[in-house]
């Protein structure tokens, strides 16, 4: 007999917001804008801020949090994936900074600059280091402090972002109905400088000019953008439905990345979804970059709406310009606990 087919899932799913609120009222008293410009064009009525502290800080509340759900220490952790635009730092890697941060003293790990793709293209690695046997328990987190490179006086981009983190823990399991099944990526370079970050790299280095020009800051060409990302999610989604052989109809979640409401409910139509199926949380969290899609799946979990066996299919655009795609059966019931067997996770009805 051949052996068993090792599949790398998701065991545990957190996430952090920071709490103060900026609603759509406060831009109203900074910019040429109104709640109901905000409201229709973007679907956001509210975002997060974090007023102090880097992108680690969103992410080490999340990631105890995630550890302490699935009931191991922090020591058990082999691997660390930090997937931002915004590090604490160039260098050291904010994955440096997290494991100090939880302790998690045996782990390894590194930052992956994805833009908002990032949470989808950290899965696939994590999941290709567990399916391998390079590792057994990766920590995947998806955080951005997107308002710290967000120019507050540009009105067309001001309004969308905020700040968050999501944490997954990606061990092995080896029931074959559940886990990634398959994931996929794009890219087209071409498109670079409509949606990038101009100076603050090597090829224009801060300086007195840059901060002065403001060039430290978010740019986007947002026609351009909103077009290639309801056009290339919705591809990219198809192109993996396709491969694994299944319609619309077999999707019990359909996770896109919270760019734009707009963008979110084009590409729901193009797969034929209804909004029932569709996850959208962006009212209460703008754009948080890599951090939407897990913000999403932590919130579903925690509402009790996701159950073992969903089919579950990612979907997400960003700067590069990239789109990637993740198909998964998801791995964790509500209201029950993980149960730690050697070299395979069952998962135990939790006492009442």
């Amino acid at each position: 007999m051949g052996s068993k087919a090792v599949r790398a899932a998701i065991t545990s799913i957190s996430h952090y917001v920071p709490p103060e609120i900026l609603n759509n009222q406060f831009f109203e008293t900074q910019l040429e804008t109104s709640d109901h410009w905000i409201r229709t064009r973007t679907g956001i009525l509210e975002r997060r801020i974090a007023r102090t502290g880097g992108t680690s800080d969103l992410i080490i509340p999340a990631a105890k949090k995630c550890l302490e759900q699935r009931g191991i220490a922090s020591g058990e952790i082999d691997c660390i994936i930090v997937a931002t635009v915004t590090p604490d730092y160039v260098f050291p890697s904010t994955a440096s900074i997290v494991q100090a941060g939880i302790e998690a003293s045996n782990a390894w790990g590194f930052d992956l600059s994805a833009a908002c793709c990032g949470f989808i293209v950290a899965m696939s690695i994590a999941s290709s280091f567990v399916e391998s046997g390079s590792a057994r328990r990766v920590l995947v987190c998806g955080a951005d402090k997107m308002t710290s490179i967000t120019n507050y006086e540009d009105r067309t981009s001001a309004v969308l972002f905020g700040d968050a983190a999501g944490v997954a823990l990606v061990e092995r399991s080896e029931d074959e109905s559940v886990g990634v099944i398959d994931h996929l990526a794009h890219m087209d370079g071409r498109f670079t400088n409509q949606l990038y970050m101009p100076a603050g790299g090597s090829v224009k280095p801060a300086s007195y000019e840059t901060v002065a020009n403001r060039e430290h800051f978010l740019v986007q060409d947002g026609s351009t953008v909103f077009k290639a990302a309801s056009k290339e999610m919705a591809e990219v989604t198809q192109e993996i439905l396709q491969r694994n052989g299944l319609t619309q109809e077999d999707i019990r979640w359909f996770v896109p990345h919270q760019a734009n409401r707009r963008i979110i409910d084009a590409v729901g139509e193009r797969l034929g979804l209804e909004d029932d199926r569709v996850m959208c949380n962006i009212q209460h969290y703008g754009n948080t970059s890599s951090a939407t899609i897990p913000l999403c799946l932590s919130e579903w979990m925690e509402k009790g709406e996701l159950h073992k066996g969903d089919n579950v299919v990612l979907s997400s655009f960003g700067a590069g310009f990239t789109a990637a795609s993740m198909y998964m059966r998801w791995a964790i019931s509500p209201k029950l606990e993980p149960a730690k067997v050697e070299n395979a996770f069952v998962y135990a009805e939790a006492a009442d």
